[in-house]
């Protein structure tokens, strides 16, 4: 790699902002590339930021920002026809300084994002670049736009958004799944509901739409979004025309003046990618996976891909570890897509039955639902997002004392153990103001929290011409027992957390912390349990790749 060797984003929405600024804050130069003329702020689009999220964008500046301009929600509430099933809050193991979710437009958040790439000297945003060719070789990547001009990266990150479709097949790409046949509107409304501002509420057979669903959130200035389920034959224009629209809003709302601030309306989709590596080239976002936005996993799982993807590329190309450490990016994001599927796929059979008996079986679990604990259980208004868990990852040093216990209860994080995201906590570090979270201090590469009774592992340094690895004592980082407490340490354990602050390993013998450092590093010649590079898993070159 030289200076001249720029990692190419495709597509400056979020998920490629966030990669472009992820990885310039590893030191590494990145040419941004969207074929559009310039940023289009239009709509709301996707509005709910989980709390992991707003700590992904902390890392680049911007996360505290977003959580302060948004509308902060704790509880979701349930209801069938009129009557409340249940409503909950959410979990945090740790302190985290965000709340679990805020709702803030996305053209806000981009406008966030680019003020931050515009401030960093490492990213070159390119708008009107239409990428139509892309080739691959052993050295990088060329890619070339529509107006001609050609451009060489070392890697590509691939996030054009759910519009990728010339991309994915010039890759190859299957992008297998399903898009469902009822239509939903949306409409942003600005009005006064000062009670529901801090609340996310989904109406089962409302009496304002039988038969159907309605999803109501809170928004900034005094905005609420409300996601009504509709026939597959809805006209939006002849709603609007006839004074549907405005009935259908006041069903919800009741006599008081409002402003419809954005409206749309769309079918969801379920489908993902075959492989999210092909040689230099990974993909990410919408590009990769599409979802039913019950439960806001498809931006969030999009960060996500991006945070994964940039600190990979950066080791590889910092010479930190070999390049078969991006097949796990698509052993790992792959997984989390499949899981997004799986939970959003049930929600809508939940919420759209396919046959009678579908029908009949959600009719019978409301109903029970209000007298019930177990039917509550049953009762599928969308699982909100969480982290994927690399319970099953290549990287991951297995615990036989802390097995996965498979997907908590609702709200609910699961208690820390390898491949979980580590709980955040507030530390100190000894001789440095600018570290104050847990999570910050693990974002700065390889990290070994060591306990009382625990020795010191030799690698406080790190390997030479090795990546970051910090050693800590718990105790240092916090004398009381918060942080023990969060991650329910033991004193003889060390806990070594990965760059994007996933444990990697819990171990009770300090001469294991190499071979687990290795293993997360996809270093098979210093760790025979680690995973060996296999072309067939998305590292074959894909030469003269042409977009039509």
């Amino acid at each position: 790699m030289t200076a001249t060797d720029p990692v190419l984003v495709l597509g400056c929405g979020p998920v490629g902002q966030t990669t472009a600024l992820l990885l310039a804050r590893w030191g590494l130069p990145v040419a941004v590339l969207d074929g559009r003329p310039a940023r289009d702020l239009v709509g709301s689009k996707a509005i709910c930021q989980q709390r992991d999220v707003l700590d992904v964008w902390d890392a680049v500046g911007v996360g505290a920002e977003v959580a302060r301009r948004g509308v902060t929600w704790t509880t979701a509430r349930t209801f069938h026809r009129d009557r409340e099933l249940f409503s909950f809050r959410f979990a945090d193991r740790g302190r985290s300084p965000f709340p679990p979710f805020v709702n803030i437009s996305q053209c806000e958040t981009e406008e966030l994002l680019d003020e931050r790439i515009a401030a960093e000297p490492l990213i070159e945003v390119r708008w009107g670049a239409r990428v139509v060719g892309l080739t691959q070789d052993e050295a990088g990547v060329t890619v070339t736009c529509a107006d001609g001009a050609t451009l060489r990266g070392s890697y590509v990150v691939a996030c054009p958004g759910s519009r990728g479709d010339a991309l994915r097949a010039a890759l190859g790409l299957r992008f297998d799944g399903e898009t469902f046949d009822d239509h939903f509107l949306i409409c942003d409304i600005r009005t006064d509901l000062p009670s529901w501002q801090t609340e996310r509420r989904f109406y089962f057979d409302p009496a304002w739409n039988p038969g159907r669903q309605v999803l109501i959130h809170p928004c900034p200035d005094s905005t609420f979004r409300i996601d009504w389920q509709v026939p597959p034959d809805f006209d939006l224009t002849a709603e609007e025309a006839s004074g549907g629209l405005d009935r259908r809003i006041r069903q919800v709302i009741g006599d008081r003046p409002y402003e419809i601030v954005w409206k749309s309306v769309y079918r969801f989709h379920s489908r993902v990618v075959d492989r999210m590596r092909v040689g230099r080239v990974l993909v990410a976002g919408d590009a990769a996976h599409l979802v039913a936005p019950f439960g806001a996993r498809g931006l969030n799982s999009g960060v996500l891909d991006a945070e994964n993807a940039a600190w990979k590329i950066a080791f590889v190309l910092r010479g930190w570890a070999p390049e078969s450490l991006l097949s796990s990016y698509h052993a790992e994001r792959h997984a989390a897509a499949l899981e997004n599927l799986a939970v959003t796929g049930a929600t809508m059979r939940f919420l759209v039955p396919r046959d009678e008996d579908e029908a009949r079986h959600r009719l019978d679990v409301l109903e029970r639902a209000a007298t019930d604990p177990e039917a509550r259980a049953q009762v599928d208004s969308g699982r909100l997002a969480e982290p994927f868990w690399y319970v099953d990852s290549p990287l991951t040093t297995p615990d036989a004392r802390r097995p996965f216990p498979g997907r908590p209860a609702r709200g609910d994080v699961p208690v820390p153990a390898p491949g979980i995201l580590v709980p955040d906590c507030p530390v100190t570090v000894p001789g440095r103001a600018d570290v104050v979270r847990l999570r910050q201090l693990a974002r700065e590469g390889v990290t070994v929290l060591v306990g009382d009774d625990a020795p010191l592992p030799s690698l406080a340094e790190g390997p030479a011409g090795g990546p970051p690895v910090a050693v800590h004592r718990i105790r240092d980082l916090d004398a009381g027992p918060t942080l023990r407490e969060a991650l329910g340490a033991r004193p003889d354990e060390l806990w070594v957390l990965r760059p994007d602050a996933h444990v990697a390993a819990v171990l009770t013998r300090a001469a294991d912390a190499a071979p687990a450092i290795a293993r997360l590093l996809a270093r098979p010649q210093q760790d025979p349990r680690a995973p060996r590079h296999s072309q067939a898993r998305g590292g074959t070159l894909h030469e003269g790749l042409q977009v039509v």
